[in-house]
């Protein structure tokens, strides 16, 4: 165990640069400058922690205020949190970078970047913390930093759509609420190391089966999981793109982050349970999200929908829970995150270029003739979704797909690659819309529109993970056999 504020400092630096960036409203630029250069500071101090962590073999462990756990609040860089933390802040800067780029009048208001680093600030506290009740709360300023972004839409849905996810994400706040209450009363603590060895010691707490659904709820809004989905294609739709883009691609996967912390630390007596049902539900959001993307008429919510099947393929990882497909889940979520934000910022570049300013099919047909560039980013980004060669979403389908086949599990094997074909069709669909198709008579594009330099950044890594995934893999590889320890865990937060 290293003991280091080292494992606060993705937190400290986005939220000290939020504050700093308020006070910067003045000038716009140099309030965009400032955010940029606090974005990547971020991601330094995560990537620094990750190869720390990672050189090391043990977690950092910064105990606030000097107090040792279970009594004070633990920030606990795994791993697991310090690779999580590094994905969700490179796709992050790569936003600011497209905010700085773009059209919109949004991104000109003053507190546009101050609350796009309180929504860094949130997800990496979320991830990186060691009590549930502070992953609650790093959860809640999450949903706040998102709602109002969204709600600031140039979109005149944007309002309405904040709303629904405002309301939804109330609910999830409710049941976590309700958890953290249940595993307090039968527990008397709410550190998750702690936590974890109390459960482990006694996993008949009469309110312990009610905690797990009321987390297993939470987690399942946040990722938008099948049957709780319901509220992201508009959501995403209606945002801006430099928001859309971060909340579809980094911001769900808060849940995927909580369900492998459900069944590799907290439940460990019932994660059989837990994972069957995350099967069945990856299955179903493979299909459902594929049939349903199919049948978009907007880019944007195609993309969102596309976003319901691809945490499917990862919760099927989850799922089958032996180590290859825990590593393969990982590596799976890394590059969604990349490919996922990428495409979104291409849809949005090319809703810019419209007359009307909208990701409709019915808008943005032949509208690509005009721009070739963004039709070969597109392109590579579909072959990534599908995970076609020489792609990262290559990688991520075949190391998943050998888990399966490892597993023996040729049900569900054979339906998810179902849901790959489907991914093949609906990309490759609006990539025929927009760029191959005549354009409606008298239809033009602007001269000009949002920048290329963010999803040109997102793409060029899906095809360098793609060529060279080995420290990927090694990583999630390593960490997958780290979840499989959770003495070492407990341990390294408890010490003895």
């Amino acid at each position: 165990m290293v003991q280091s504020h080292l494992a606060f400092l993705p937190i400290l630096i986005p939220l000290t640069g939020a504050m700093i960036a308020l006070l910067l409203g003045r000038s716009r630029s140099l309030q965009a400058v400032w955010t940029l250069g606090t974005m990547l500071a971020a991601l330094a101090s995560s990537t620094w922690l990750l190869a720390v962590v990672w050189r090391s073999g043990q977690p950092v462990v910064f105990q606030s205020g000097g107090w040792a756990a279970p009594f004070g609040i633990s920030v606990i860089g795994d791993l697991l949190a310090a690779v999580f933390v590094v994905m969700s802040q490179l796709v992050l800067a790569t936003g600011v970078l497209y905010a700085i780029g773009s059209k919109d009048s949004v991104v000109r208001y003053p507190t546009f970047y101050p609350l796009y680093l309180m929504l860094a600030t949130s997800l990496s506290g979320a991830i990186l913390t060691g009590d549930l009740f502070n992953m609650y709360v790093f959860a809640e300023l999450l949903v706040i930093s998102g709602t109002v972004l969204t709600a600031a839409s140039d979109d005149r849905y944007g309002t309405e759509a904040a709303y629904k996810y405002f309301y939804i994400s109330l609910l999830a706040s409710f049941f976590m609420l309700l958890a953290v209450g249940c595993l307090y009363v039968s527990y008397g603590t709410l550190n998750m190391a702690d936590l974890a060895r109390r459960i482990a010691a006694d996993s008949g707490g009469q309110l312990l089966q009610p905690a797990i659904g009321f987390l297993m709820a939470t987690f399942m809004v946040k990722s938008a999981v099948f049957p709780f989905h319901f509220w992201q294609p508009d959501f995403h739709t209606a945002a801006p793109t430099a928001v859309s883009a971060m909340l579809s691609s980094v911001v769900v996967k808060l849940g995927v982050y909580g369900f492998l912390r459900m069944t590799t630390l907290l439940f460990l007596p019932q994660a059989a349970t837990i994972r069957s049902l995350l099967l069945a539900l990856g299955v179903v959001g493979v299909v459902f999200g594929g049939l349903s993307a199919i049948g978009t008429h907007n880019a944007k919510r195609m993309l969102a929908y596309s976003t319901l099947a691809q945490v499917g393929f990862i919760l099927v990882g989850i799922g089958w829970g032996t180590p290859l497909a825990i590593a393969a889940a990982i590596v799976f979520a890394f590059n969604h995150s990349l490919i996922k934000a990428g495409m979104l910022m291409l849809a949005g570049y090319v809703a810019s270029r419209a007359s009307v300013k909208s990701a409709s099919f019915d808008v943005v047909t032949g509208l690509g003739r005009s721009i070739p560039a963004a039709g070969v980013l597109f392109f590579v980004g579909s072959l990534g979704l599908a995970g076609i060669p020489p792609t990262n979403g290559f990688i991520s389908k075949m190391f998943l797909f050998r888990s399966g086949i490892d597993g023996a599990e040729f049900g569900s094997l054979a339906l998810i690659g179902v849901g790959s074909i489907l991914t093949l069709l609906y990309t490759m669909r609006a990539f025929q819309r927009i760029w191959w198709q005549d354009p409606p008579e008298g239809a033009k594009a602007k001269p000009v529109g949002d920048l290329l330099v963010a999803p040109f950044i997102l793409i060029g890594l899906v095809l360098v993970l793609g060529l060279w995934a080995e420290p990927l893999v090694q990583v999630a590889a390593d960490t997958s056999v780290w979840l499989g320890n959770p003495a070492g865990y407990i341990q390294a937060v408890m010490g003895g």
